[in-house]
């Protein structure tokens, strides 16, 4: 199933649709209604994405969303759901969703954000990019292989945490506003996005330990910066 898009929706019609969608922006596509063989899927390996509906009939949706960030390979997963409020949105950001789309969508809309995220969460096949050292070589940014270290320790980032924290590495000193993140990281307009800034920024700091407030810095008022410089 190597490079498939794992679709789990209860509704067969919808996963139907959803699956011909991706198939005609050349996906290949596995569908199910189950989130228990979603996870079996999983656990398979090979999968490249995940759309996920949370209402399952079997299990929690969220259930699969850990499963799915518990990989090795820390599958990005798209939630496809019902639940609009600003409040499951963030608390689906912070279980590790890349993207958040609530019902009704357009399918065509949903295909682009599939093709941003993989863009997004891509391994740099081909990319001619060495990797970036901060601070005396503590940070290690591998643009190629998308990997952190830290201290030498590998960071077990999500795609967007890991998105957060190469946008502000691009530029290290500059202040990026919540809504310039957003931007770059999701790469469209969302709904409620200083708090999904604020979020994902608090537990990428989580994972960044102890230097976790002069990497990843607040400028009151304004969004965050990166504290580290760039090593020549």
């Amino acid at each position: 199933m190597s490079g498939t898009v794992l679709v789990v929706e209860d509704d067969r019609e919808l996963r139907e649709l959803v699956r011909r969608y991706l198939e005609r922006g050349g996906r290949r596509v596995r569908s199910t209604g189950s989130g228990a063989e979603a996870i079996g899927l999983l656990a398979g390996g090979g999968v490249e994405l995940v759309v996920l509906d949370l209402g399952l009939p079997d299990i929690d949706g969220r259930e699969v969303l850990v499963a799915a960030r518990d990989q090795d390979q820390q599958v990005p997963v798209i939630v496809l759901t019902a639940r609009s409020g600003v409040d499951d949105r963030i608390d689906g950001l912070r279980r590790g969703a890349d993207d958040y789309v609530t019902k009704p969508f357009s399918p065509t809309e949903l295909v682009l954000r599939v093709e941003a995220v993989l863009h997004r969460t891509s391994r740099g096949e081909g990319a001619a990019a060495a990797a970036t050292t901060f601070e005396g070589g503590r940070l290690r940014l591998d643009e190629v292989r998308h990997e952190a270290h830290l201290d030498g320790a590998r960071l077990e980032l999500t795609p967007t945490e890991w998105g957060l924290l190469t946008a502000l590495a691009a530029t290290p000193g500059r202040v990026y506003s919540r809504y310039e993140l957003i931007n770059q990281v999701r790469g469209y307009e969302f709904p409620g996005y200083e708090r999904t800034v604020d979020s994902h920024v608090k537990n990428l700091r989580r994972k960044l330990g102890h230097d976790a407030a002069r990497i990843v810095e607040t400028v009151l008022g304004v969004g965050y910066r990166l504290g580290w410089t760039r090593d020549r």
